[in-house]
């Protein structure tokens, strides 16, 4: 697969070939600001044939001082839906339907809109996982690449992956989740805890909205009994390899310690700093 990072081009900082700047005339005379034109991880694979997202890539706008004062509304944040609104009003083809957008894609969405915006230098602080100190670290945006990923073992148009429990040998189907389905899990994560505060279900909540069939059976009951009785074996293994085999970012990083010998690669915390960075430290 080709090595691929986040296409965005910024006029100080040097891109490979592949990453274009694409406005079309039409957006020129509809909105009169610059707009980027992205890929997504996804490559639209997974998509139904007609939605636009298929197409593989998204054109974003650029942000102004408008989406910053949707990042400063206090009524959004209260309510959960600054992200949302921020998107809705960056979108160019507003017949992309917010609630489908797959997770792997909304994270490179969030990481191109952040790098127009700010640049590609991402401040953060990193607790040391060995000697516990506070390090102060510039995280480049651009390096960020796409993880390999096999395509053609996967119908296009279709969002299955097919996977066998290595203890049971049940053969599960499981799918790259969207807004929608992570605002279910949410709701329901939020019911569970209204019921019992000591009560988690994280895990369990989670894989009954990935699952899609078990042995063939769709029905959501026999998914949820499933799952209640999922051996710790097979749903490590199961996550395992959602994890090695998704069409996401890689958002690692390589960690120094300022203050030990600890060095070791690490995912990028996503702080308020992301899209408020006047709230770096």
């Amino acid at each position: 697969m080709e090595d691929q990072t986040i296409p965005i081009r910024r006029p100080s900082v040097a891109v490979p070939d592949f990453i274009t700047h694409a406005q079309s005339d039409a957006s020129k005379q509809e909105a009169k600001y610059p707009t980027e034109t992205i890929p997504l991880p996804t490559k639209g694979w997974f998509y139904a044939e007609g939605n636009p997202l298929s197409s593989g890539e998204i054109e974003l706008k650029q942000m102004t001082a408008r989406e910053e004062d949707i990042l400063a509304n206090q009524d959004l944040m209260r309510k959960g839906k600054v992200l949302d609104k921020l998107l809705e009003s960056l979108i160019i083809n507003k017949a992309i339907r917010q609630e489908e957008i797959l997770v792997p894609d909304k994270n490179a969405i969030f990481i191109a809109i952040r790098r127009l915006a700010y640049g590609d230098a991402y401040p953060v602080t990193i607790t040391c996982p060995q000697c516990a100190e506070a390090n102060k670290v510039t995280i480049n945006l651009a390096n960020m690449k796409f993880k390999e990923f096999d395509f053609s073992k996967y119908p296009k148009g279709e969002n299955s992956f097919p996977f066998r429990m290595p203890d049971s040998g049940k053969t599960v189907t499981y799918k790259l989740l969207n807004q929608l389905d992570e605002q279910s899990i949410d709701a329901e994560l939020a019911n569970l805890k209204k019921i019992s505060k000591e009560a988690s279900g994280d895990l369990t909540v989670r894989l009954k909205y990935v699952i899609t069939s078990v042995d063939g059976n769709p029905d959501k009951t026999n998914i949820r009994k499933f799952i209640d009785t999922l051996k710790a074996k097979d749903s490590l293994a199961f996550r395992r390899h959602i994890r090695e085999n998704n069409p996401d970012l890689d958002r690692g990083f390589e960690f120094k310690c300022d203050n030990c010998s600890c060095e070791r690669r690490m995912d990028m915390p996503i702080e308020a700093s992301f899209l408020w960075p006047d709230l770096a430290t």
